[in-house]
């Protein structure tokens, strides 16, 4: 290894136990189950990996752009709706169907309607409150970082309340599902989306560069002497991020059948702890028929979601010890604990009601042609801004204007 990763304070205890962890868990579910809940398990922990040593999140990417138009954070995520996009969109359209009759893929499709234009806006919110979104949450949880943590626990709380509640938003105005595959075609909706991305893209640019005269790059600020120092010890470009969350949420779509999502798994542990309290969460509507109460009757590791979730926070906690940054937290101020509760009860309610996340909605739904993916984008963006102000009046970031 380089020097750069001589410097690096590798926890290797933690190392030791995530590894073996990592092949514990492997094994058991090739054992108990089948080799192919084993790899989303493996799926999970490389997902984990390379959302810590990229750090990448939507929340810190969408408050730099609101506070300091910088994009780079954003610049990136668009390109991971392109990239997705372009890779999704002949998949769920079955243009593979003649050549691989077996494959057998969906969209991540749900109702555009009232319930996601106010679970995404509370989502928003709940992302700039609690630290995180669905896939931050996870990998900063296994950082170690002890607020996040809090964040999980009412994020669990918040889905579950949000299935018990689905059913009243349910009733409320919706135009249904709407699919630019089924209405366009695939490859018309494809040169639509594709469109409508680049002028995002093309967007977000100039207003960065109209604020700063120059765009950051994806680059990092610490580059490892060697490819291999960097690969294992971090830190990544968000580049690397967006490359490898591509293939490996591709890889999921063709092994489970639908594409990547995270926040089913946090209702269903809510739904079972009332169950193992006491409560009957089987009777309420949302529970009471379909997969989810299939997954409510089975074991949790039997759910493809809950496996790749924990495989995340493991990934996670393995890369954050190899580079040095597995740091759980001491103690917690007051107020970061109110809005861990706070933030995350908004994250949980709201990815209930809009059927996702940033990565089952918004990642998973606009890949795939749903356009209850992109009135998720606007309205969380929304939430974020009104997110973003009730930390200035928090007192958790500076006025606009003055170094966050």
């Amino acid at each position: 290894m380089g020097t750069a990763a001589n410097n690096i304070k590798t926890d290797k205890l933690v190392v030791v136990i995530a590894s073996l962890s990592i092949l514990a868990i492997s094994l058991f579910l090739q054992y108990e189950f089948n080799i192919k809940q084993a790899l989303y398990f493996l799926l999970g922990i490389v997902l984990g990996v390379t959302l810590m040593h990229a750090a990448f999140g939507f929340t810190g990417g969408w408050r730099k752009f609101i506070r300091e138009r910088h994009s780079v954070g954003i610049r990136a995520q668009i390109l991971l709706l392109i990239f997705s996009s372009i890779l999704f969109f002949p998949v769920v359209g079955n243009v593979l169907a003649d050549v691989f009759p077996d494959l057998n893929t969906s969209a991540a499709l749900a109702p555009v309607g009232v319930s996601v234009l106010v679970g995404a806006f509370l989502f928003g919110i709940g992302m700039q409150l609690g630290g995180g979104c669905g896939s931050g949450t996870l990998f900063t949880v296994g950082q170690g970082q002890t607020d996040m943590l809090i964040t999980l626990g009412f994020f669990i709380v918040g889905a579950t309340l949000g299935s018990y509640h689905l059913d009243w938003w349910m009733t409320l105005p919706s135009i249904g599902t709407v699919s630019l595959i089924s209405k366009l075609g695939w490859l018309p909706g494809l040169v639509l989306q594709l469109s409508v991305l680049i002028i995002l893209y093309r967007f977000v640019s100039v207003v960065e560069k109209k604020r700063h005269q120059s765009l950051q790059d994806f680059s990092v600020k610490r580059k490892p002497e060697t490819f291999l120092d960097q690969l294992i010890f971090g830190p990544w470009p968000a580049w690397w991020a967006v490359i490898g969350l591509t293939l490996f949420g591709f890889v999921t779509l063709l092994l489970a059948g639908y594409p990547w999502s995270i926040t089913f798994a946090f209702g269903l542990w809510g739904a079972k702890i009332w169950t193992a309290l006491g409560g009957d969460a089987a009777n309420w509507a949302y529970w009471s028929s379909g997969y989810p109460a299939k997954a409510l009757n089975q074991s949790v590791l039997a759910d493809i979601t809950s496996v790749m979730n924990f495989g995340i926070v493991i990934g996670a906690m393995l890369a954050a010890a190899l580079a040095g940054k597995y740091a759980p937290a001491g103690k917690l101020k007051s107020k970061r604990v109110l809005t861990a509760v706070i933030g995350g009860l908004l994250l949980g309610y709201g990815a209930r009601l809009a059927f996702g996340c940033n990565i089952g909605a918004l990642l998973g739904g606009i890949a795939s042609g749903s356009l209850h993916g992109w009135l998720w984008l606007v309205m969380a963006f929304i939430g974020g801004i009104v997110g973003v102000k009730i930390r200035v009046w928090m007192k958790f970031d500076k006025p606009y204007g003055k170094a966050a």
